[in-house]
C-alpha cells in the first residue's frame, strides 16, 4: 500500500491506497543461538510443532515446522534486549497457566505486567535470554 494525502483541509483526510508492485514474503523468522538445536527443541515444546525431520543434534540451522522459526547457530551470547519478539496467545487454556507451563520448560520471567483485572501480559525469557511475551487467550479477551 501507498499512502497519499497528508490529511490537510485542501487535500481531505489521509488515504491509503493498494497500487500493483513486487512484494516479497517472509519465509522465516530468524533466531540466533549458541545451541540451534537446543533452542529449537525448547520452542518447539513451547508451540507443539515439531523441529524439522532432517534436523539434528548439532546442526548450525533449525527449522521449526508450521512456525517458521529457523535457529541459527552464532559463535557469539546475545548481549543486549532484542529489537524484536514474539507474542504468544494461548489456544487450550489461560495465559496464567501457559506462563506457568513455559516456566515448567526452561523459560525464566523477565517482567510480570500481568494485572488485577486479568489484562496485561508477562514478559519471559527463553533459555538463552531472548525475550517474548505470553498475551491472554482469545477466551480470556472475550470475557
Amino acid at each position: 500500500m501507498r499512502h497519499t494525502g497528508h490529511g490537510d483541509p485542501l487535500r481531505g483526510p489521509r488515504r491509503w491506497t493498494r497500487i500493483a508492485i513486487m512484494t516479497s514474503d517472509i519465509r522465516h523468522t530468524t533466531i540466533d543461538s549458541t545451541d540451534a538445536y537446543g533452542l529449537a527443541g525448547f520452542w518447539s515444546q513451547v508451540l507443539g510443532l515439531p523441529v524439522h525431520e532432517d534436523n539434528r543434534p548439532g546442526d548450525e540451522d533449525v527449522l521449526i515446522e508450521g512456525a517458521g522459526l529457523l535457529f541459527v547457530t552464532v559463535p557469539e551470547p546475545k548481549t543486549v534486549k532484542n529489537r524484536v519478539h514474539l507474542d504468544l496467545q494461548p489456544k487450550d487454556r489461560t495465559r496464567d497457566e501457559e506462563v506457568e507451563r513455559v516456566l515448567g520448560l526452561g523459560a525464566k520471567l523477565v517482567d510480570d505486567r500481568r494485572n488485577p483485572d486479568g489484562t496485561g501480559w508477562a514478559v519471559l525469557a527463553d533459555p538463552e535470554g531472548n525475550e517474548f511475551c505470553v498475551e491472554r487467550s482469545a477466551a480470556e479477551r472475550a470475557g
